[in-house]
C-alpha cells in the first residue's frame, strides 16, 4: 500500500471498522466524538464526498493517511509512515480480531458495553499487546480477567483485558482500546503485610503491572491503589484517610496531569497527620510513565 491508496480508503468505513459510532449523519458531513481525545462535545467531523476530516477541537484534519498517524499517536503508538501503511492496510482489508471501542457515547437508558463473559487470559492479541507493554503474562494474571463484551451501539462483540474495580465495574485495555465498564472507580489491592506503614498509588494498571513484573511477580508488602485515572484522586483518599500509613509512595505520570494529581496528593497527605508524600517520578523522570520507563529497560 502506498499513500495514495491509503488516502483513497473511505475514512467513514475505516472509522466503523474502528468501532466508531457517529453522533449525527447529514448530507455533506458526518459528525463523531472525536476519536483522537475526550470530549463531550462532538467535534470531530467527516466529508464523506471529499473523504475529508476536520477535528475542531484540536483543529486537526485532512486525508486518511493523516487520521491514521493522528490515531495511532492518540493511542500511544508512535508510527511512521510505513508503519502507519502497514496498519492500515491491516484493519481496512482484514477484519479485526478486536474490534476497536475507543469510547462509550449513552446513547439509551441501559449501560452501552455489557460483559458476556470472563476467563483467563487466553486470546492471542491480548497475549501480544501484553507482551508489546512488557507485562509478564502470569503477573498479568494475577490482576487481570480476559473478557468478551457486546457494544450496543456498535453491534460488536470484542475482547479486552478487564480489572475489577472496588465498585463492581472493570477498567478495560486491549491494543485499541482504554475504557471501562460502569461504575468506574480505584482498584485497591492488599498487600502481603496486614496493616502495613505504606500504601503506593498508580496511575494507571500498565504502571501498577510494570512495576509487578519488575518484581518477578512478587506481591507488594504493601497496600497499593491503582486510581484508574487520575479523576479518581478523592476515592483513593478515601481508603487513605485515617487508617494511619506513614508513607504514600506516588507513581503519576511526568505530564501536567501527573504533576497536578501529585499536587493533590501532596495537600492531602499535609492534612493527613504522620502521613507523608513521597514522589517515585524520580525512577522514570526521562520518560512519559512508569510503563515507558519499563519497556526501555527491557529494551521495547
Amino acid at each position: 500500500m502506498n499513500i495514495n491508496s491509503a488516502n483513497a480508503i473511505c475514512l467513514q468505513q475505516l472509522l466503523n471498522q474502528l468501532g466508531y459510532v457517529p453522533f449525527r449523519t447529514r448530507k455533506n458531513s458526518i459528525q463523531y466524538f472525536s476519536p483522537l481525545r475526550e470530549e463531550r462535545t462532538p467535534s470531530f467531523y467527516v466529508n464523506p464526498a471529499k473523504n475529508l476530516w476536520y477535528d475542531f477541537g484540536s483543529q486537526q484534519g485532512g486525508k486518511t493517511i493523516q487520521f491514521a498517524l493522528s490515531w495511532l499517536n492518540s493511542q500511544g503508538k508512535s508510527a511512521g509512515i510505513s508503519d502507519t501503511l502497514r496498519w492500515l492496510e491491516n484493519v481496512s482489508w482484514t477484519a479485526p480480531s478486536i474490534p476497536v471501542q475507543h469510547h462509550e457515547p449513552q446513547l439509551s437508558d441501559g449501560p452501552t458495553l455489557v460483559i458476556r463473559a470472563k476467563g483467563k487470559i487466553q486470546h492471542p492479541t491480548l497475549i501480544k499487546y501484553l507482551k508489546e507493554r512488557g507485562i509478564d503474562q502470569k503477573v498479568a494474571s494475577q490482576y487481570l480477567q480476559q473478557l468478551r463484551l457486546f457494544n450496543h451501539n456498535t453491534q460488536k462483540n470484542f475482547f479486552a483485558l478487564g480489572l475489577h474495580n472496588e465498585d463492581g465495574g472493570y477498567e478495560l485495555r486491549n491494543p485499541y482500546f482504554k475504557g471501562c465498564v460502569s461504575p468506574k472507580t480505584v482498584t485497591f489491592i492488599r498487600g502481603k503485610i496486614p496493616k502495613p506503614d505504606h500504601i503506593h498509588i498508580f496511575e494507571g494498571l500498565m504502571d501498577f503491572l510494570s512495576v509487578m513484573t519488575q518484581r518477578g511477580g512478587e506481591p507488594l508488602d504493601d497496600d497499593a491503589i491503582i486510581l484508574n485515572s487520575v479523576s479518581q484522586i478523592k476515592d483513593g483518599a478515601a481508603y487513605i484517610r485515617h487508617y494511619g500509613y506513614k508513607i504514600l509512595y506516588s507513581w503519576m505520570d511526568n505530564d501536567d496531569a501527573g504533576n497536578s494529581a501529585a499536587e493533590e496528593l501532596d495537600r492531602f497527605c499535609s492534612n493527613e497527620p504522620g502521613l507523608q508524600h513521597q514522589r517515585m517520578n524520580d525512577k522514570y523522570k526521562e520518560f512519559k510513565d512508569v510503563n515507558e520507563w519499563h519497556k526501555h529497560r527491557l529494551g521495547l
